[in-house]
């Protein structure tokens, strides 16, 4: 990675840290926050590493892990204990970590993909991955098209789409565990209309389930070796298995 696109991905973080020190960034982390402590707790283990921050919440406050970590090239005022490093060249022993957060550390990174397999070489067989990122087809990014914000926060990172994301995944060896859409309300900077606005959190995953602002997804390297099988083929063996020596299969 040159000097200039390092300048160039270093500008993009510290508009984006602008933008979510504003009323529309603080809310935004809070709902992300939020469903943390949702899927946090359930993810156990000795060691949980945060790359990357944006925001000015600990986003692994809920964890149950003994040790908590941030691998930033810059501490964060309200993180876990720090460590210098950038994400896409973690400063940490290969299958170490059980649980790892990006938040929107993948919008900002100017190599997406070395950044998932520094994620993938970390984590433990069976280690968790949770992910944030800008939706690329939200309401927010229609904004984005109808007005010259293509610079500006948060538009100026690069969005990854939900389906893009899955595939590389996927192609890395994980399973996906969980996945949600968050912050339905439409990006406006005034904290009186945010606050009229929130009853579309509550209709937002029946109404328009793929429009909202931000994805989180959760996803679990799997054991080198071991090949899922299928629950419909599962089903097929446990009936071949029981049949008796001799029966037709039709």
């Amino acid at each position: 990675m040159g000097e200039s696109t390092d300048e160039g991905a270093q500008s993009r973080i510290e508009r984006l840290r602008a933008w979510f020190a504003g009323s529309l960034g603080e809310s935004l982390q809070a709902i992300e926050a939020h469903r943390l402590r949702e899927i946090l707790p359930a993810l156990p283990g000795t060691f949980a590493v945060q790359c990357g921050w944006l925001g000015r919440r600990d986003l692994l406050e809920s964890s149950p892990t003994a040790v908590h970590l941030l691998v930033d090239p810059e501490p964060a005022a309200n993180g876990p204990q720090w460590v210098a490093g950038r994400a896409e060249a973690l400063p940490l022993d290969g299958k170490s970590v059980q649980v790892m957060v990006l938040p929107h550390t993948l919008d900002v990174s100017e190599a997406p993909h070395q950044l998932l397999r520094e994620a993938h070489r970390v984590l433990v067989p069976d280690g968790s991955i949770v992910i944030f990122g800008f939706n690329s087809a939200s309401l927010w990014r229609l904004a984005c098209l109808a007005r010259p914000r293509a610079h500006r926060p948060p538009w100026c990172g690069d969005w990854i789409g939900i389906r893009r994301l899955r595939d590389w995944l996927s192609l890395l060896d994980y399973e996906l565990t969980h996945g949600a859409m968050l912050y339905y309300r439409p990006p406006f900077g005034r904290q009186g209309w945010m606050d009229r606005l929130f009853f579309m959190e509550r209709m937002g995953d029946r109404w328009w389930p793929l429009g909202g602002a931000v994805y989180v997804l959760v996803a679990r390297k799997r054991v080198a070796g071991v090949t899922p099988i299928r629950p419909g083929l599962r089903r097929a063996r446990m009936r071949a298995v029981s049949q008796p020596a001799g029966a037709r299969y039709g």
